[in-house]
């Protein structure tokens, strides 16, 4: 059993209460530097292994992490953070020998929660009263129709449900990234439940579905100046009016 030896999330500075700023109103950045974000960005064949993330850019990314939306606001995931470079080396084994698994700067790998019980329905509803200084009756509603839509669901469902919420996270992680030019590269090509071996999940209701490297891309990547290929926009995007 790995998992506890290996996680490490540096975030001292996060507030738990993810109370957003009502006065902050100035741009952060125009729709032009989004854009030109988002173009910047590929899946980062070949990281510089000697370039490191600093704390700063970490926190930012964990932050990012930890702000993802999901249905109902359940939150059904783990996200581990890999900075052992032993356990890397042995993920790798299971990634097709990917190179990004021990050469990018960080290595989150994204779990899925596998069901979702009453009593998780609950301690959620108790988190939000908390936060929102809300009266739990207040929220019995809401509760009530969450155990409904979830009770609904056979497990295979529910599991591919609350994995779709993951890979939500997992775009809110790339997409941030993009913005704080920093490189990342989804990892699909692996063994999850080998990563699950190694990670220590089994026993914990958690299960690995995707992992994603972040770092610097190296100079002699060839994919960074390829140009970005997608179909034209009429073909994937349609306006209804």
């Amino acid at each position: 059993m790995h998992g506890a030896a290996i996680l490490t999330i540096h975030s001292p500075a996060i507030n738990s209460n993810l109370k957003p700023n009502i006065s902050f109103n100035e741009k952060i950045m125009t729709t032009t530097e989004l854009t030109q974000a988002l173009q910047w960005r590929y899946a980062t064949k070949s990281f510089d292994a000697n370039s490191k993330l600093s704390d700063e850019q970490v926190e930012a990314l964990t932050n990012a992490l930890h702000t993802s939306p999901s249905s109902f606001g359940l939150q059904p995931w783990k996200f581990l953070i890999v900075e052992n470079p032993e356990i890397r080396e042995q993920l790798k084994a299971y990634s097709w020998n990917q190179p990004q698994v021990t050469d990018a700067s960080h290595l989150v790998v994204l779990c899925v929660k596998e069901s979702i019980s009453e009593a998780d329905i609950s301690q959620w509803i108790a988190r939000l009263a908390e936060v929102q200084s809300t009266p739990l009756d207040k929220l019995a509603p809401l509760q009530g129709m969450i155990h409904g839509f979830t009770g609904a669901m056979d497990a295979a469902t529910m599991q591919q449900w609350n994995t779709r919420q993951v890979y939500i996270a997992l775009g809110q992680l790339m997409t941030a990234a993009a913005v704080l030019n920093i490189d990342s590269c989804p990892l699909e090509g692996i063994s999850p439940s080998d990563y699950d071996q190694v990670l220590g999940l089994s026993g914990t209701g958690y299960k690995t579905v995707v992992a994603c490297a972040l770092g610097i891309r190296s100079s002699d990547d060839k994919y960074a100046t390829a140009p970005k290929a997608r179909y034209p926009r009429e073909h994937v995007i349609s306006v209804i009016r």
